[in-house]
């Protein structure tokens, strides 16, 4: 946490006081400015440095760690970048990790998943170490959160007022006879142009009276001020009682803590005491304790470095008995990782554990978590947008209906640096209309569109003609992410060095950015998906597929109807088959959902990926032909909304197959009026050479077929070809695609 302390004013007025040109003592004061956590004074002294040296890389990585402690996250990301641009890791191995952090710090997603692939490859030589595990885990990060952008919850949050929050940093902790207990790291008096007159910053513990919106001014809670020490963090026991809090040392730019106890007595917290040993472990920083009933238990939560943890600060729980008894804490393993796991938060209602962590997917640096509690904790769920954002977020709980968390998120009150600082944030419902216009509900499944599904070559059921499976996709893709060494392996085969570790990175980052998000994916669409099928609508689901060049035509026609069939599968079995009345139609509340299947196979894809079944390593193994091998669901409409079109062909595409030069070629569409009132054509476009016809008569009546030709001259194609069609009706913005593929030899 950002500390300001007292130094002689007159050092910033009077640079003379080093004497000219006194490098080295520029450099050693702003050294031991940063070590002591004065981030201003540091950044003062590294910028005279830089002065007179603006070539020095030590200078420069040394005021761009500075500006990353002062989470000046903009300033940092253009120093980092400088550093990497002049040494490129050979001097400050993780200039490239920090740059690829601080971009994602400032929500540049697409830049900073660049940054951590790259710095995954550089890296690749220390796999067992943090840089390269870090970097891995980003790039997942990074794919993640570019997808998680579409997630934004339907919550609106707020600033709490300057009674609570203030230019300094405040963090969230619960509530106390109707007060916000809360903590607040600020100085004892500072002046209007913000010199601190302090000799420390302080972390104190405060209330501010709640009345309906109001809070009022924070007022210190005095029991719990030491002059030396820092008291903060907060939880109640199950009968109230009792109070658990932080009290801590400085340690250079960290706080050493130990949990202590305070008992509630005459109106007042009396007879404080440290827990002991098994709690506070010796050398061990302990912190952020917060009480639960787990299983009918009394527990303590808390935060902790000790000597079992995995990296960082994890967090582990102790059972409590009569009040005083503690048993041997234990690391959820579930949650910890190799970077930091604090604020844990218990909602009993919920079986949740709360927390944050700087690990697991996320939008920033550190984002908030929960954890259900199933005889064992969960994979951490991130708790999504406004609750996240690419700042730090943390310190979350709930009061009643209401969630409050701490972020030092661009918004927040400041006296220098937008982001150096952390106020507490409350969520609010916002006005609703009841029931949701249909268009929003829609809006909200298409945006999470396409949600695409990738597959390894020729599953499902190799060597098969059949046009359906019984494989569940998400049984194929567990067998298919498991070859991943397989696909490394095959695809750096001939090379060695730093191109075969370039070719196996490659396919892994594959692997995270498309074949995993894809599923993550298909899990937010699907749950969505429900959502709206148990409210009774009709969904239309538009499903394409593709496959790589290596078969021959009819058969990837048939393959890529194999893997549509493997997503019906899935949704059939998925929940004991909770979608099953819904694909069948025969739910009783009229809800339905179609798959309207548009089989393409190979002739889309990338022309120039290989079909050499003697060359598996580019037709098979390689990242272009991986890419091809899928399929999208790339549109969704609701049926009874009255907007839907209401025209159909069976099939949509037809497979010509291998045709020769010099040919005239037609192909005819049957189209039928699936709806309940008149229609007409408005046009038919494409952007093939070919000539169509169809009956222009303008009343189409409900039931009616009508027929579309197609003519074309197979001099005007190479290869592999397909002809696209739309069909546009009137008073309709969505249009029917049709399609022909053939292979011209």
């Amino acid at each position: 946490m950002s500390r300001l302390y007292l130094i002689a004013f007159s050092l910033l007025l009077c640079p003379s006081f080093f004497g000219q040109n006194n490098l080295g003592k520029y450099i050693k004061f702003a050294d031991e400015q940063f070590a002591k956590g004065n981030y201003i004074y540091a950044l003062s002294y590294y910028e005279k440095a830089l002065e007179l040296d603006s070539n020095s890389i030590s200078i420069l990585w040394k005021y761009a760690e500075t500006q990353r402690a002062y989470k000046d996250y903009r300033k940092a990301e253009q120093l980092y970048k400088k550093v990497y641009d002049r040494e490129g890791t050979s001097i400050y191995p993780e200039s490239l990790l920090n740059w690829a952090l601080m971009a994602k710090q400032n929500g540049h997603y697409e830049e900073a998943l660049e940054l951590f692939k790259k710095a995954k490859k550089i890296y690749s030589k220390r796999k067992k170490e943090y840089v390269y595990l870090k970097a891995k885990q980003e790039v997942e990060s990074c794919t993640w959160a570019k997808s998680a952008l579409k997630d934004t919850a339907d919550l609106n949050y707020k600033k709490l007022p300057e009674s609570v929050n203030t230019v300094n940093s405040e963090f969230s902790h619960g509530y106390f006879r109707n007060q916000l207990l809360y903590s607040s790291l600020r100085p004892d008096s500072t002046t209007q142009e913000e010199e601190v007159y302090a000799k420390h910053y302080k972390t104190k513990l405060y209330l501010s009276k709640h009345h309906q919106d109001t809070f009022g001014i924070g007022v210190p809670i005095p029991e719990f001020i030491h002059e030396q020490l820092n008291s903060g963090n907060g939880s109640f026991s199950l009968d109230s009682t009792r109070f658990y809090f932080s009290l801590c040392r400085e340690e250079s730019y960290n706080y050493r803590c130990k949990i202590m106890v305070a008992y509630f007595e005459n109106n007042r917290w009396n007879r404080m005491d440290t827990l002991g040993d098994i709690i506070n472990e010796a050398g061990a920083n302990t912190t952020m304790p917060c009480i639960g009933n787990l299983e009918g238990q009394e527990v303590l939560f808390f935060a902790s470095n000790r000597k079992d943890s995995e990296g960082g600060m994890d967090i582990f729980y102790s059972t409590i008995k009569n009040g005083q008894q503690y048993g041997k804490p234990k690391a959820i393993k579930g949650i910890n990782s190799l970077d930091q796991e604090i604020t844990p938060w218990w909602s009993p209602k919920e079986k949740r554990l709360y927390f944050s962590s700087s690990w697991w997917n996320g939008f920033g640096g550190t984002d908030i978590f929960y954890s259900v509690y199933q005889n064992g904790f969960t994979t951490p769920v991130n708790l999504g947008i406004p609750f996240n954002s690419p700042a730090n977020d943390l310190y979350y709980f709930k009061q009643k209906d209401t969630s409050y968390f701490t972020s030092n998120r661009l918004g927040v009150y400041y006296a220098k640096n937008p982001t150096c600082c952390s106020d507490i944030f409350t969520t609010y419902e916002p006005i609703r209309i009841y029931p949701p216009e249909p268009k929003e509900t829609l809006l909200e499944l298409a945006k999470r569109l396409p949600v695409t599904l990738y597959f390894h070559n020729d599953c499902p059921d190799p060597k098969s003609k059949d046009t359906t499976t019984r494989v569940n996709y998400i049984k194929g893709y567990e067998e298919y992410r498991n070859m991943l060494e397989k696909y490394q392996f095959e695809y750096a085969a001939g090379l060695s060095g730093e191109k075969a570790n370039d070719a196996k990175e490659d396919i892994e980052s594959f692997f995270i950015e498309y074949v995993d998000q894809g599923v993550k994916d298909l899990h937010q669409f699907r749950t969505l998906l429900l959502e709206e099928l148990e409210k009774g609508k009709q969904i239309k689901l538009t499903v394409k597929g593709f496959a790589s060049p290596l078969a021959k035509t009819d058969y990837n026609v048939n393959l890529t109807k194999r893997r549509i069939q493997s997503l019906k599968n899935y949704l059939n079995e998925y929940e004991q088959g909770i979608f099953k009345p819904y694909l069948e139609g025969t739910a009783t509340n009229g809800g339905k959902v179609i798959l309207v299947e548009v089989p393409f196979g190979e002739y889309t894809a990338n022309k120039l990926t290989s079909d050499n079944f003697h060359d598996q390593k580019n037709s098979v193994y390689s990242r272009a032909a991986a890419i091809e091998r899928k399929i999208e669901i790339q549109s969704v409409q609701f049926i009874n909304d009255g907007e839907a079109l209401p025209i159909t062909s069976n099939p949509m595409v037809y497979d010509v197959g291998k045709t020769s030069k010099n040919l005239s070629v037609e192909k005819t569409f049957v189209l039928k009026n699936e709806g309940a009132k008149v229609v007409t054509i408005n046009s038919i476009q494409t952007t093939n050479k070919v000539n169509i016809t169809w009956d222009e008569q303008k009343e189409w009546l409900p039931g009616d077929e009508k027929k579309i030709q197609i003519k074309w001259s197979t001099n005007d194609y190479e290869g592999l070809s397909s002809i696209h069609l739309k069909v546009f009706l009137e008073n309709y913005s969505e249009h029917l695609p049709l399609s022909v593929t053939f292979e011209v030899k």
